[in-house]
């Protein structure tokens, strides 16, 4: 989950790299640092902290010359966060520093292996092991360092996204990949490293993805050298060229990331859909689904895998795909898939779901299903990214980049995505009515409208964030396509406000939460017009009988709930099969300015990240 970033050229590296850790704080920011080469001297200057506090760092204590550097935005996996254990981190020699993202899983044999060697260790990471393992392999078996980087990777188990130089070869980076994400600008007489483009986008256009097990030898006066680290065989450099440009990694005047991208959803949702739902001509077109229909067509069952956000809009597809389409599915937690040795079939379709198109676990289930023989369609947002490269195709979301570590715009996206595919697949297959369809495609047409409509009412929700930002507690109930829609509300407040929150299908409540309702406890209730309206108001009743402060989101004109809520969050009638891309949003809101006035940071909370890299 960390950030990374290296530049090699004629410009000063300084300003890149601190931009660029700017630009991947989102990815973990329990840390910085920055390493600098000036053709005499390495420079490091890193620091427990934001990029902020290495930046007010760097200006008191460092000189910022040089060409050549390297820098890093971490989330610690080993070792807590303070300065020590912050990267880059230098080899016992002082010639070797490096940056990584990832974990390095046998790091302890071979550290202890290293001190019997002679060798000393300052900090508690995995990384500063690999450095040293690099520097003993290049001193004792006599290799330049591209090749000591290369046996030394063959050597580590884990995932690894590392840049690194040499101080006796200041013209050269050597760069490599497995699980963790690594790009390559290509400027004019100078190249970029990052985690993903957005250090290097005002730059260059022109990015080299590495593939796992891949490095790379960047120097100036020659052409990248790209070899597999497993046999050291040539791989030809792809250079793609970028879609990204300055004004989406922007806050566009927004306070915050998370409310630009809240704000967003009209217009992302729309980009979604454009060009690929003809509603007044009952067409839905996708690309990626298009040649391999009959796969999901004859399909046995349908298998969703994904985590956190992506998982709530993998449980919303799971009511979609089988009321529409009438295929069996399963959603299962990526982080679980592959652990319980399921039952995969070269008959089942998986569909991976990650807003990042990094997430590790996601990925260990992809490549678990491909090996059992099923068909693997990934839906994303990050083009480029590894599982859109892993997976046998896909439906990009279209969302523009995602900085806020709580998504909000995926899941609305991925919603999106995955709605055209079953109603396609109903379609094809008969088993919904042409009016139906039609009905559903123009309802689909006007969802941007319909969440403009519920952003509309921004100044209501906050009020009521006021008065419920001090509870310590929070139950946030939904029934049928609106239980995800509960869980992802609860998630949503859980990770910016810090407050305890818990997402149930409101039938469950009496199950056991029920225990929790007192006068202090408030219960967010989605409770639109629905086939399970009245089972709705059944347990409204029940939560108000036992004192409990209802916070209902409700459909405009609502007379019921409204009698009975103690505050109401209205949004526009929407079909139920379709309203959870309009109910998420008050429950968006609610979270974003409880979280607000609270003091919270809500573009980076504590303790998580945007792309989670690590198991």
């Amino acid at each position: 989950m960390c950030g990374i970033v290296g530049y090699i050229g004629k410009r000063d590296a300084y300003p890149v790299i601190l931009n660029g850790l700017k630009r991947l704080e989102y990815r973990g920011y329990d840390s910085a640092g920055i390493a600098l080469y000036d053709g005499s001297t390495i420079q490091l200057c890193k620091t427990k902290g934001k990029v902020a506090d290495l930046e007010k760092k760097v200006s008191e204590e460092m000189a910022t010359k040089g060409n050549l550097g390297i820098g890093h935005t971490r989330w610690a996996t080993h070792g807590i966060p303070n300065d020590i254990n912050s990267h880059p981190h230098f080899s016992n020699s002082g010639d070797l520093v490096i940056i990584h993202n990832g974990i390095i899983e046998n790091y302890a044999s071979i550290k202890k292996e290293l001190i019997n060697r002679g060798y000393t260790f300052y900090s508690d990471t995995d990384t500063e092991v690999l450095v040293n393992l690099i520097e003993d392999i290049k001193k004792n078996e006599n290799v330049k360092l591209g090749k000591a980087v290369q046996i030394a990777l063959n050597q580590v188990v884990g995932a690894y996204a590392i840049a690194l130089f040499d101080k006796n070869k200041p013209d050269e980076i050597v760069v490599a990949k497995l699980g963790s994400p690594l790009a390559i600008g290509i400027g004019t007489d100078e190249f970029f490293v990052a985690s993903d483009a957005s250090p290097f986008i005002e730059f260059t256009n022109n990015a080299i993805y590495l593939e796992d097990e891949e490095m790379a030898i960047i120097r100036l006066v020659r052409e990248i050298k790209i070899r597999k680290v497993k046999d050291d065989s040539i791989v030809a450099p792809y250079i793609q060229e970028l879609q990204l440009n300055i004004e989406q990694i922007e806050k566009g005047g927004y306070d915050h990331f998370m409310l630009k991208e809240i704000y967003e959803q009209p217009s992302v949702i729309k980009d979604t859909y454009r060009g690929r739902l003809l509603a007044d001509k009952g067409i839905i077109r996708l690309g990626g689904l298009e040649d391999y229909i009959e796969k999901f067509i004859n399909a046995d069952r349908i298998i969703i895998v994904a985590c956190g956000t992506s998982w709530h809009a993998g449980l919303v597809a799971e009511y979609i795909f089988e009321d529409w389409a009438r295929i069996p599915v399963e959603v299962e937690y990526a982080s679980e898939f592959r652990y319980r040795n399921p039952v995969i079939t070269e008959k089942d379709v998986v569909i991976a779901i990650s807003q990042s198109g990094e997430t590790a676990d996601t990925l260990a289930a992809i490549k678990l299903a491909k090996e059992k023989g099923a068909f693997v369609y990934g839906i994303c947002n990050v083009v480029g990214s590894t599982i859109s490269r892993a997976t046998h195709s896909g439906t990009y979301t279209h969302a523009g980049p995602e900085i806020g570590v709580a998504s909000t715009k995926a899941f609305t996206t991925q919603i999106t995505v995955l709605t055209m595919i079953a109603l396609k697949l109903a379609k094809i297959k008969g088993t919904i009515s042409q009016t139906d369809y039609m009905v559903h495609l123009r309802e689909l047409e006007l969802i941007p409208t319909k969440v403009e409509s519920a952003l509309s009412k921004n100044d209501a929700i906050e009020k009521i964030a006021l008065l419920f930002k001090d509870a310590t507690n929070f139950l946030y109930l939904g029934r049928g396509y609106n239980f995800p829609v509960a869980l992802e509300g609860a998630l949503k407040l859980k990770e910016i406000s810090y407050i305890h929150a818990e997402g149930y299908p409101a039938a469950e409540m009496k199950h056991g939460p029920i225990a929790l309702i007192d006068e202090h406890m408030p219960i967010v209730v989605i409770a639109i017009n629905s086939n399970h309206y009245e089972k709705v108001v059944s347990n409204i009743q029940e939560i108000k009988s036992r004192k409990g402060k209802i916070i209902a989101v409700v459909t405009e004109g609502d007379t019921v709930v409204r009698e009975l809520a103690d505050y109401i969050m209205e949004v526009p009638y929407t079909p139920e099969t379709l309203s959870p891309l309009v109910t998420t949003i008050p429950l968006q809101l609610l979270s974003y300015h409880i979280a607000l006035m609270l003091n919270r940071n809500v573009d980076q909370p504590r303790n998580l990240a945007k792309a989670v890299t690590v198991e």
